[in-house]
């Protein structure tokens, strides 16, 4: 979401060795079972995605999206930012930005509010026969669905770069923040309770208009306070200073084959032959 599987990652050094066969042994374990848990995460959203296309909730535009995002993602990979070859030497490679605790909580704190309260909102309006309710909240659970799926896809392939996967969180929320504005003025404006509405009917209106207007809140601040000053610089930092370091190391290896055909024979051998 705010670049999930990219942005959030383990606090390690590229040199860093381990101390035990036994921290190896579980670390192992413990990389097994997110990967697991990633893995199932994956199908689920898989899931929701068909349900939600099938659906008819889901405005065309918003359809089509998901499609014209990655065509162009697959472009600028090609043309305009390609990966270089020293992206491939492992997963710890792929991080672009290495979170705090306080980051983290963010990251949880989006996921709950952008994820699981609008599934649970969007489940309950179709228990409650709310189909008003429905029909604001799944746009965004689409584009949401499918903008965790491609970061988790496209954080395990060198084929990306990092500005590349950077942009992946960028487009998407950009989208989704006109999306949440429809569902904002939907809940807000279109949405009428009756007059002899009992307590938990307007509980519910107000759960539905305050989880609205959350996660425009936390998505303008993501947006504008996060991806755009401090995720995206930081992709095209690393990048360009990889393929820096690539330049450089291929002008020395030219220049110490230059220096090596170069070098004049010893005149001793030329004595001794």
């Amino acid at each position: 979401m705010s670049g999930i599987s990219l942005a959030v990652a383990p606090r390690t050094d590229p040199d860093e060795t381990t101390s035990s066969i036994h921290k190896q042994k579980d670390e192992s374990a413990v990389v097994g079972g997110v990967m697991g848990s990633l893995r199932m995460i994956e199908l689920q959203l898989v899931a929701f995605i068909m349900v939600f296309s099938v659906s008819g909730l889901v405005p065309l535009l918003d359809l089509v999206f998901p499609a014209f995002t990655s065509a162009y993602l697959l472009a600028l990979s090609r043309l305009a930012f390609p990966a270089h070859g020293s992206t491939a030497t492992g997963s710890q490679s792929q991080d672009i930005f290495h979170g705090s605790r306080f980051f983290r909580f963010y990251v949880v704190l989006g996921t709950t509010i952008g994820l699981f309260l609008p599934l649970a909102y969007v489940l309950g309006g179709f228990a409650r026969g709310d189909d008003h309710a429905v029909r604001s909240a799944t746009p965004h659970l689409f584009l949401l669905s499918f903008q965790i799926l491609t970061e988790n896809i496209i954080s395990g392939l060198s084929l990306f770069s990092p500005p590349v996967r950077a942009l992946v969180p960028l487009l998407y929320t950009v989208r989704r923040i006109f999306v949440i504005i429809d569902w904002v003025s939907d809940v807000w404006l279109n949405k009428t309770l009756p007059a002899n509405a009992q307590l938990k009917g307007i509980a519910w209106d107000w759960f539905g208009k305050g989880l609205a207007v959350a996660n425009l809140g936390y998505f303008s601040i993501n947006l504008f306070g996060f991806l755009i000053p401090r995720f995206l610089p930081r992709a095209f930092e690393r990048y360009f200073r990889e393929r820096d370091e690539i330049h450089s190391k291929v002008a020395e290896d030219k220049r110490s084959a230059a220096a090596n055909t170069s070098q004049p024979t010893d005149p001793r051998t030329k004595k001794a032959d």
